[in-house]
C-alpha cells in the first residue's frame, strides 16, 4: 500500500507546473507503458494490481515494480476506470532544437493547439507517417497531460515535441514554410517538395496573424460539402498524407 505522501505526489502530476518541477509523468495501461519502456524514455517506477504480472511487459530496462491495490491506482489514475498497470516515468530533455535537425524532413508545427485529444491524434497521425519533430507554441497544451498521453496510444514514445518561440524559429529557418490557411493553394496540387514546416492553427482562431505573417505557402484543403470547418487533427492528417506521398511512388 503507497503512503498518503506517495499517491498525493502521483496524484498531483496532472498538473503541468508539478510535472515540469518534478520533471515526471504518468502513463496507463499495458500498451502504452510497453511502448515507452522500449524507447530512450527512462521508467521510475511501475505501480501495478497484485492480480497484474510484470512479466507481460516486455523489458528493456531495469524497473522498479511497486504492487498496490486497485483502490491507490485509482487515485491517482486520470481515468474513469482505472487500468491494472500506472507507469512513472521521467520527461526527457530533447536537443535544442536546430534547422539542421529538421532538414530532409517534414515537422509539424502546433500554433495554440488546445484539445489534449487533438494533440494525442495529431502525435499519433505524426506517428504512423514516420514524422518524428512536433513543434508546439509556448501556449500549446502540454504533450505530457495525461489526456494527451492517452490519445497517443503509446506513439509519443517515438516523437519529439518541442515547445518553442515560433516566431522567432520560423525567421531563422531557411526551410519552406507552409501553413493550413483557407486562402491558399488546393492541397491536392501543392509541391511539398522533400522537407518543410507544416503550420497548423488553434482549433477556434486558426494560426495568429504574426504567424500567419511569416508562412512563405498558404495551402488550402478544398471544401466539397457544407461542413463550417475542419477539426485541426484531421486537417493534420491530411496534410501527412499529402507530404507523405512521394514516398510510395
Amino acid at each position: 500500500m503507497l503512503s498518503k505522501s506517495q499517491i498525493s505526489l502521483l496524484k498531483s502530476l496532472q498538473q503541468k507546473k508539478i510535472r515540469k518541477t518534478h520533471g515526471l509523468f504518468l502513463a496507463e495501461g499495458i500498451k502504452s507503458i510497453t511502448e515507452f519502456i522500449n524507447s530512450d524514455y527512462k521508467i521510475e517506477t511501475i505501480y501495478h494490481t497484485p492480480s497484474f504480472v510484470p512479466k507481460l511487459l516486455n523489458l528493456s530496462q531495469k524497473i522498479n515494480f511497486i504492487e498496490c491495490p486497485a483502490t491507490d491506482l485509482a487515485k491517482f489514475s486520470s481515468l474513469t476506470t482505472p487500468q491494472e498497470v500506472i507507469a512513472l516515468i521521467k520527461i526527457p530533455t530533447w536537443p535544442v532544437l536546430e534547422t539542421k535537425i529538421l532538414q530532409q524532413s517534414f515537422s509539424i508545427v502546433l500554433d495554440g493547439i488546445q484539445d489534449p485529444g487533438n494533440l494525442g491524434t495529431i502525435i499519433r497521425t505524426a506517428d504512423w507517417f514516420g514524422i518524428q519533430n512536433i513543434i508546439c507554441s509556448e501556449d500549446t497544451v502540454d504533450a505530457y497531460n495525461a489526456k494527451v498521453v492517452q490519445a497517443t496510444m503509446g506513439s509519443l514514445a517515438r516523437i519529439h515535441v518541442h515547445y518553442v518561440n515560433l516566431a522567432q524559429l520560423i525567421t531563422n529557418t531557411k526551410l519552406p514554410v507552409f501553413g493550413a490557411l483557407l486562402d491558399g493553394e488546393n492541397i491536392y496540387q501543392t509541391n511539398f517538395g522533400s522537407q518543410g514546416l507544416i503550420v497548423l492553427g488553434n482549433e477556434g482562431n486558426g494560426i495568429r496573424p504574426e504567424i500567419q505573417a511569416l508562412i512563405q505557402k498558404p495551402v488550402t484543403i478544398p471544401l466539397l460539402g457544407k461542413a463550417e470547418s475542419l477539426n485541426v487533427a484531421i486537417a493534420n492528417a491530411v496534410f501527412c498524407s499529402e507530404i507523405s506521398r512521394g514516398k510510395f511512388v
